[in-house]
């Protein structure tokens, strides 16, 4: 197996990381229930098993990335060689945070190690730019990344139900970094 390298995107980049196919299977699902109980709210998450595999489709375009990288505050690229093979793309946020919204692997590659490869760079990113938290987002059923982040020390701290142009629920993990 060739040694991942993980650097700043580059155009040539590009092509590549739209290309490679951003969908997964998922078995299981955190299940969003709402309850209103006179003046209050209650939400509420269960991990739900599904009856059998569904596969999902990436909630991002993948094809705006030509337009978004540059306006995105880092682009790490995983590399197999000279191949890139998976990415992760962070935002400055106020207050001292940054904000994971990509992080994508090529299919062949998943369970190798590249995403907790980016998702150290994103930290070392984060912490030499004075970040005192790094958020990651993810869709409700996207159990591979909920996992990745629980594995991670990433806690649930929130959601935005309809957040993703494909109406999913989003749930946020964050980590206070050191």
């Amino acid at each position: 197996m060739p040694e991942i390298q993980i650097r700043p995107t580059v155009a040539s980049d590009l092509p590549r990381m739209m290309g490679m196919d951003h969908s997964i299977t998922s078995e299981y699902v955190w299940q969003l229930e709402l309850r209103r109980d006179g003046g209050q709210i209650l939400a509420m998450f269960r991990e739900v098993r599904l009856p059998r595999p569904i596969p999902l489709t990436y909630p991002n375009n993948p094809f705006s990335l030509a337009d978004e990288w540059t306006h995105r505050s880092m682009v790490f690229t995983a590399l197999a060689g000279s191949e890139p093979i998976g990415y992760l793309s962070l935002t400055d946020r106020p207050a001292s945070v940054a904000w994971a919204s990509d992080l994508v692997v090529a299919p062949e590659w998943r369970r190798r190690g590249v995403a907790t490869a980016l998702l150290n760079a994103a930290q070392d990113w984060s912490l030499t730019r004075g970040h005192r938290r790094l958020f990651l987002e993810m869709v409700s059923k996207n159990q591979p990344a909920i996992r990745l982040a629980q594995k991670h020390g990433y806690e649930f701290c929130g959601y935005n139900d309809h957040y993703y142009l494909t109406q999913d629920v989003a749930l946020f993990f964050a980590r206070a970094l050191k």
